[in-house]
């Protein structure tokens, strides 16, 4: 008598993405890179993995086999293989761990849009004379046979709200996303497949402003005036029959409209919706649209661009979802001295309330959304221009109701119009942000320092609403390049930001490469009439090296270097603009505009804007120029560039030399006396070597003067303490960390802070705001001190790209008991936390290590280092 045994099988593979995004549907991409997560009780290292792709979900058309001898890296494996437009891949990754235990993953997905194709159908719009009318847009069909697959392929602007048979098709917002559609347009595909069904059928869609039609831009005629004065859309949908024949749907004169509830929308100003005027069962195949207009064919889209007149190409999307990502339930309704009605969020927050109305009939509830009360009463002039209203005109029906076409930047909703008492159920904060899964998180004994790591989240969270913005309430909200690339490093703590990022340096590339290498302020710059060759948005130092840092800090962050191939020319065409405009004889950067340490607070009082800080601002751009090719030098190395690799390396060697001989005397003493200047020449290695101690006891010099307080900029702040722990200043570090008077992070927690404030002043001691002129209290770049919390406070440092391997050596103070922070790395869930360990003096270290990596410990009761493989340890 035999028995079987079971085999135990104790790997499990947990994140299986395709170009760092599960199941991914119609996204752009020029090539599949696929990428797991595996963990296990037995095995420490993977030995070996096995991908197959396949055209079928049962993985019977196999089209690409790996060599099962193979150790490929979970963190990115591009498959060799040509992909075809609209077609679906299916794959599987097998893994073996060094204990002989194995698993395989389940079927992943995903597949690919348009690419190179045409997108079919004729661009239609409203017939109307008046082009700012909302319209409802419908186009019924008929099915007579069993739908075996159906994708739409469409693209609308300003944006569209999709509903098929009554129902909204998916969950996300803002389509067809954020881009400067004088050179770029997204096409977004949908899987319309269990929404359809035999006979009749009809696709609706409600159109509003968004970016392209309406008002949008930092400030002037620059940016504010609409790309485009008439909505326009654009689809393809086609059918798949189980019998194997096709049927496409296009858009054409045969499409209807009529105008919909929506009076006014806006990204400032907010959405005007009149409950009265919406018509029921308006997508619903049973409903009768006879006495609707038909649409228009229009044959060339113009756009109100001298330089750019017609609309961009249309290219697959790489925008993801923008959803509602969490809800917040309001704190209480304030009455104030003014006799104001305010809702209290309790937390600063991008996004929308969502309410219960049930009021008469002509009865307008007004919504107008602030951050900060002043004098204890409603305020928002810090808004600038930006009404930042939601105007509901009630139809007397019970509805929940919220805007669909705009976002509010607020913790303070001010109410009126109502005829009924409100009730605090009947609302709920809608925290709206792109899709990014959440991948980090720190906790400690300090709930100041639990506060100012919340608030550099949800700052981020605020921000990135498609683009990486500056701040999401005032008339502005654009993708500030310099930002983005401050915090891009924390960003990727916090969140997984590799696909994100992605679509942000394609924008970034695409209005790059028609400007000589040029890089905006803004990405995308929605700029109507070209500027300067270098002005106030245009290639400046910090800002356009977001084209060179992003993408390396990336690939490192993630060990995918698809991100570097994809954006290398970009990386080049800014580091040769610079060197060929910008570099004079002496081999500084020292023309053009260069915005320096951005609202440092050592800048000349005398002077009329002293916002760029009192660092030289040749130095910051000069030490970019060196920081950036030499990045930019590594990239080169990685893509097998070898004569790039030599030739970059040499222009930051040379910017080096220059920066030396300028700024840097004979025995290793700054000429320029800013705690940035000294920041700068440590972070970005500006000085010999044996001068490093010199310069960061110079530093500790300058804060002393200062009171141990900061006052650097954008430039300074996210390496400042960074710097000082690197050069055994932790001491230093800690106590910038954990002032908390004027300047300082911890001022703003105790001035009752839910976010990062633009400035350091935002809000002065007594309450008052210091200005409307340009001052968000949500605005993340001085949040980047949420990296350091990562890197130093808990230890978390990488050794090899991707987290293959990693340190961790804390430092610890004695102003924590514990210290406590998981991070999911591309390589699985690394944890650390430290404690003060009870019965004796010092700490403990608990250490978890992901499967297929290794950490090396260094703590000071230890005289060596310690290698840990994957596990739970104590240290």
């Amino acid at each position: 008598m035999s028995i079987d045994v079971l085999e135990v099988v104790n790997v499990e593979i947990l994140k299986c993405k395709t170009n760092h995004i599960i199941n991914p549907l119609g996204f752009a991409m020029e090539n599949a890179v696929v990428s797991w997560i595996a963990d296990s009780d037995r095995s420490i290292k993977q030995v070996r993995a096995q991908v197959q792709v396949a055209l079928n979900k049962e993985m019977k058309e196999l089209i690409y086999v790996s060599d099962p001898s193979e150790n490929p890296d979970s963190t990115g494996v591009k498959l060799p293989i040509a992909l075809k437009p609209r077609t679906a891949y299916y794959w599987t990754v097998e893994v073996w761990g060094d204990a002989g235990d194995s698993a395989k993953s389940e079927v992943n997905y995903f597949e690919t849009g348009k690419r190179e194709e045409e997108l079919l159908g004729e661009w239609i719009t409203t017939p109307w004379e008046d082009p700012k009318i909302s319209p409802y847009i419908r186009k019924a069909f008929q099915l007579d046979k069993k739908i075996e697959k159906a994708r739409l392929y469409i693209t609308g602007l300003g944006l569209y709200w999709l509903e098929v048979n009554g129902k909204r098709v998916g969950e996300d917002f803002f389509a067809p996303g954020c881009t400067g559609v004088d050179r770029l347009v997204q096409i977004y595909t949908y899987d319309l497949t269990d929404m359809l069904s035999a006979g009749d059928n009809a696709l609706g869609l409600m159109m509003g402003n968004g970016w392209a039609k309406g008002k949008f831009g930092a400030s002037g005629a620059l940016h504010t005036e609409p790309y485009m004065d008439d909505y326009v859309l654009k689809a393809e949908l086609r059918l798949m029959y189980e019998d194997g024949t096709e049927e496409i749907i296009l858009t054409d004169d045969s499409w209807k409209c009529t105008p919909s509830p929506i009076l006014e929308d806006s990204i400032y100003d907010g959405e005007v919706f009149d409950q009265r005027k919406v018509i029921k069962d308006w997508s619903e195949a049973s409903y009768c649209d006879k006495d609707w207009d038909h649409m228009t064919v229009i044959e060339d889209i113009k756009v109100n661009v001298p330089t750019h007149p017609y609309l961009g190409k249309l290219e697959d999307r790489l925008s993801l979802p923008v959803v509602v990502k969490e809800k917040v339930k309001p704190v209480a309704f304030i009455h104030t001295p003014a006799g104001e009605i305010v809702l209290d969020m309790g937390q600063n927050m991008a996004g929308w309330v969502r309410m219960k109305v049930h009021e008469p009939a002509g009865t307008i509830i007004t919504l107008s959304h602030g951050e900060i009360l002043q004098d204890d009463c409603f305020y928002n002039a810090n808004l600038r221009t930006a009404k930042a209203q939601y105007v509901y005109i009630s139809d007397g029906t019970e509805q929940i109701v919220e805007p669909h076409f705009t976002f509010y930047g607020f913790q303070y909703v001010k109410i009126e119009g109502n005829t009924k008492p409100l009730c605090l159920e009947d609302f709920e904060g809608c925290a709206v942000y792109s899709d990014l899964e959440e991948t980090g998180w720190i906790t400690t004994s300090d709930a100041r320092i639990n506060r100012l790591y919340a608030n550099a989240k949800w700052s981020q969270k605020d921000n990135f609403l498609d683009v990486p913005t500056d701040c999401p309430q005032r008339n502005e909200r654009m993708g500030w390049t310099g930002d983005a690339q401050m915090f891009c490093k924390t960003a990727s703590y916090n969140m997984d930001t590799y696909a994100f990022y992605t679509k942000y340096l394609r924008d970034l590339w695409v209005e790059q490469k028609d400007r000589n290498g040029m890089v905006g302020h803004t990405v995308p710059s929605f700029i109507k009439i070209e500027p300067p060759s270098s002005s106030f948005w245009w290639g400046s130092c910090a800002w356009g090296d977001a084209a060179v840092i992003m993408p390396w800090t990336m690939y490192t962050h993630y060990g995918d270097k698809y991100i570097l191939e994809q954006q290398y020319p970009s990386m080049k065409a800014w580091v040769d603009w610079v060197v060929s405009t910008n570099v004079g004889p002496t081999g500084l950067w020292d023309s053009g505009f260069r915005f320096g340490d951005w609202l440092a607070l050592d800048g000349d009082p005398d002077q009329k804007d002293n916002r760029f800080g009192g660092t030289d601002v040749t130095l910051v751009a000069s030490a970019y120029l060196k920081y950036s090719s030499e990045l930019l030098a590594k990239a080169a190395q990685v893509l097998g560039e070898e004569k790039d690799a030599v030739y970059y390396q040499g222009i930051s060697d040379r910017a080096k030399e220059a920066i030396q001989e300028a700024y840097y005397t004979q025995d290793g003493k700054s000429v320029i006396q800013t705690q940035t200047a000294h920041v700068l020449a440590l972070e970005m290695d500006l000085v010999k070597e044996e001068h490093r101690a010199s310069i960061a006891e110079g530093l500790v010099e300058l804060l002393k003067k200062n009171n141990m307080h900061l006052n650097t900029g954008f430039v300074g702040t996210p390496f400042l303490c960074k710097v000082l722990s690197e050069e055994g200043h932790s001491e230093a570090a800690y106590e910038l960390l954990f002032q908390n008077d004027f300047p300082s992070w911890l001022y703003e927690v105790d001035m009752g802070a839910t976010t990062i404030w633009e400035r350091w002043n935002s809000v002065l001691p007594d309450g008052k705001i210091s200005g409307t002129g340009m001052n968000s209290l949500n605005h993340y770049t001085f949040g980047s001190i949420a990296q350091w919390m990562y890197e130093n406070i808990c230890g978390l440092t990488l050794r090899e790209n991707g987290f293959k391997s990693f340190h961790v050596e804390p430092e610890f103070s004695e102003r924590f008991t514990y210290v406590d922070m998981q991070y999911d790395s591309p390589k699985g869930k690394i944890c650390v936390k430290w404690q003060k360990a009870a019965e004796q003096d010092g700490y403990r270290l608990y250490v978890k290590v992901p499967f297929d990596t290794e950490a090396v410990v260094k703590v000071p009761w230890k005289e060596e280092e310690l290698v840990l493989t994957a596990g739970k340890h104590e240290v």
